[in-house]
């Protein structure tokens, strides 16, 4: 059985009602077949009119039972449920007692569907936990691969400014050792990190706000002696500029 392409990619919560909606192409999408149901348009069924999330849900129930039926439905290889597994789970679904169950299968005991009862709760707890490890990695890969966006004033974008989330990080914590409020260690060669800690510097201006050269050197020094260099730095790189009398320094737009 297939599945729509958004299936995989949508929260829990989406998924077990079957639908997703996207709201920059204003529209209902079935996670199980991919129809889309578009907002403002009224659909007709069975004599009566339905706005588009309605009818949606309506769809995800004629056209597919249930999203319970439609996921137990699936292919071992997606579930992971043996058919035994599955007939189970429907009637856990049915609200059958265990005798019932039992009953219904001409056989075996109680105690052992409690044991499948408790067998299958042991893997949903896995699963949870499976799932925000696998989230959490994809998090921190993502993080480190994800570039920082150059600031709009810079005066020359190239390579030095492929800089990822991660690198930027590494490269606060070198030089900033008693954490990022605190003074920095020394001012390095290397291109990416000297904009690295300028970007960082750069945000202890306030934008709209106008300083003294006074006001400008007092707040660099506090972080490092030769406040001279970062003042030079932060104006060539575009995070700051000035008076050419030097009377004024603001953040740069």
């Amino acid at each position: 059985m297939q599945v729509a392409e958004l299936f995989w990619e949508v929260p829990l919560s989406e998924l077990k009602r079957g639908l997703a909606y996207r709201g920059e192409e204003e529209c209902y999408i079935c996670l199980a077949c991919g129809e889309r149901f578009e907002q403002g348009v009224v659909y007709p069924l069975n004599g009566k009119l339905y706005e588009a999330g309605k009818f949606a849900q309506l769809h995800v129930t004629e056209a597919h039972g249930s999203m319970f039926e439609f996921l137990l439905g699936l292919d071992k290889k997606l579930t992971g449920l043996t058919d035994l597994q599955k007939k189970l789970l429907q009637m856990f679904h049915e609200g059958l007692t265990d005798q019932e169950i039992v009953a219904e299968h001409e056989g075996g005991s109680t105690s052992t569907i409690r044991n499948h009862r408790f067998a299958l709760r042991e893997r949903m707890k896995q699963a949870k936990v499976f799932l925000a490890i696998m989230e959490l990695s994809n998090d921190r890969a993502s993080r480190q691969q994800r570039l920082i966006t150059p600031h709009r004033t810079a005066t020359m974008v190239d390579e030095r400014y492929a800089i990822t989330e991660q690198e930027n990080d590494d490269i606060l914590r070198s030089y900033f050792k008693q954490g990022l409020d605190g003074p920095l260690s020394e001012f390095p060669r290397k291109e990416k990190r000297k904009i690295a800690i300028l970007r960082h510097l750069a945000r202890q201006f306030k934008e709209g706000r106008s300083y003294t050269e006074k006001e400008v050197n007092a707040i660099l020094k506090a972080r490092y002696s030769d406040y001279v260099t970062l003042r030079r730095y932060l104006i060539e790189y575009g995070f700051l500029d000035r008076e050419q009398d030097g009377s004024r320094y603001w953040v740069k737009r």
